[in-house]
């Protein structure tokens, strides 16, 4: 079993920056794609930006320019740097990781959630 826990939501006001993070821990043997996804009020899960093992980032185009990927494979930790923040960024913030198990199977594991708040 994996855990996926973010952290780093809030309440910002627009032009604001925050930085979640998202740390994975269970029996790991390696993790392949992290990825930060979010959900408005009323609205679909969407994908904001993933990054792969090697490194390689992709962004929605709402948020390209604004926000950075990065990750710590070390700690199993995935962030995320959200700059120049709008309201329209306003959602619950999902973690969700690729994970290669030490029995040798892929799952996909999702975070519960951290709720990101940007007043006008």
């Amino acid at each position: 079993q994996v855990q996926l826990v973010e952290s780093g939501g809030g309440l910002v006001q627009a032009g604001g920056s925050l930085r979640l993070s998202c740390a994975a821990s269970g029996i790991i043997f390696s993790i392949n794609a992290m990825a930060w996804y979010r959900q408005a009020p009323g609205k679909q899960r969407e994908f904001v930006a993933d990054i792969t093992s090697g490194g390689n980032v992709n962004y929605a185009n709402s948020v390209k320019g604004r926000f950075t990927i990065s990750r710590d494979n070390a700690k199993n930790t995935v962030y995320l740097q959200m700059d120049n923040l709008v309201p329209e960024d306003t959602a619950v913030y999902y973690c969700d990781a690729n994970v290669w198990m030490v029995s040798g199977k892929i799952y996909n594991y999702w975070g519960q959630g951290t709720q990101v708040t940007v007043s006008s």
